[in-house]
């Protein structure tokens, strides 16, 4: 998982509750240690302040990356849980069935053995593995009566087709059977890299606590520096398009043609993902504060896709689960033409998404540990993102 960092003390005022040093300085990366990357290890072999930092960072991501995929399991295994279930209840209505079409036919049977009509062939036929097999090698067929002849056939058709999903779901269950172990893989690794994060943070001295801390702070004041130009650019881009409008429409103000204008349409789109976009945002906000909890999608705590997925369901767009499938659920956009409800996502593997308020800014879930709050995109660098899709 990424590392994600604090909101500096001073300067920018953001929403949300700070973290502790220690647990927002655990989650640099190497960006910003050229003025410490030489240190070399001590004489006792523990590793540099450095190297901990950079390990920790990996963890982190590496958790997060884990987390995703987690994810998407869970949600496969939900939905072959959801099927296997349903296979099952239909199993169960067929076999019912099958048994009154069998009850049915013991009556005949019994009625045959009466009158002394082809009992044997009756009898078979209820105790025969294929009644379809059966009555090619023989002539029962040939002896019963129209009802008698239906209730044979719906036999036949129920004992077929009970059988079909009795199939269906044994490889149903079996399927689930793996999901489920692949879940609880899933879940040991995601423990596994925080657990081995927080060992290393453990074995820090006070003093490299605060050499962490204080590397922090200046990735931070570099982050906010880069949102601000970022915002500068976007703000500059806007009063170009602003102006290049206003002289495209001034012309059809006097003119007397009944067309629409052109660039309606586009209007039209872009008030309404404004709008959707109004309300994703005043619901990420709501959740500013909340902690972080992989695998979580609300109410009470969020990962990174479960708060994005969570957003913009409340002005009802529905999301995939993953960080994977949410970058393919929209239109693709360059960071420059980002607004606000876009969704960025960071690292080559897609490992974690925020939310687009604007001026270089966004509302995300960083990692265990900490809580939703806004923080600069930049928050990992500029190489860190990946790109920006608009949802809706």
């Amino acid at each position: 998982m990424a590392p994600h960092r604090k909101p500096r003390p001073t300067g920018r005022t953001r929403a949300g509750i700070r973290t502790p040093a220690l647990a927002t300085a655990a989650l640099t990366s190497v960006a910003l240690l050229s003025q410490t990357a030489t240190a070399a290890p001590s004489a006792d072999d523990k590793p540099s302040l450095e190297e901990v930092e950079k390990k920790v960072g990996d963890l982190y991501r590496q958790a997060e990356t884990a987390t995703e995929k987690y994810n998407s399991v869970k949600e496969k295994t939900t939905k072959q849980k959801k099927q296997v279930d349903n296979l099952l209840d239909d199993v169960a209505k067929r076999t019912e069935r099958l048994n009154d079409a069998r009850e049915e036919l013991g009556s005949y049977a019994a009625a045959q053995y009466r009158t002394g009509a082809a009992a044997p062939d009756t009898a078979a036929l209820l105790l025969a593995d294929d009644p379809q097999e059966y009555f090619a090698q023989n002539q029962l067929m040939d002896r019963l009566t129209d009802r008698q002849q239906e209730a044979v056939d719906e036999y036949v058709t129920q004992q077929a087709e009970t059988s079909q999903r009795r199939r269906e779901a044994s490889e149903g269950l079996e399927q689930l059977t793996e999901s489920q172990n692949a879940l609880k893989a899933g879940k040991a690794k995601v423990q596994a890299k925080l657990a081995a994060a927080r060992e290393l943070l453990s074995q820090l001295t006070a003093e490299e606590k605060a050499r962490l801390a204080d590397i922090e702070q200046r990735r931070q004041e570099e982050a906010d520096r880069k949102a601000e130009e970022l915002a500068r650019q976007q703000a500059s881009a806007g009063s170009r398009a602003e102006s290049v409008q206003e002289a495209q429409e001034a012309p059809r103000e006097t003119s007397t043609s009944p067309s629409a204008p052109t660039g309606t349409t586009t209007t039209v789109e872009d008030s309404t993902y404004a709008t959707k976009a109004a309300k994703t945002l005043a619901f990420a906000r709501a959740q500013i504060g909340k902690p972080y909890v992989w695998g979580a999608t609300g109410p009470g705590s969020y990962d990174c896709s479960g708060l994005t997925q969570a957003a913009w369901k409340a002005a009802g767009v529905d999301l995939p689960r993953t960080t994977y499938d949410q970058v393919k659920a929209g239109t693709t956009v360059s960071l420059a033409a980002a607004r606000p409800g876009d969704l960025i996502f960071f690292y080559d593997n897609i490992g974690h998404v925020g939310l687009y308020i604007g001026n270089g800014m966004m509302i995300h879930a960083p990692k265990p540990g900490t809580y939703v709050r806004e923080e600069s995109i930049f928050y990992d660098g500029e190489s860190s993102i990946h790109s920006v899709v608009r949802p809706a």
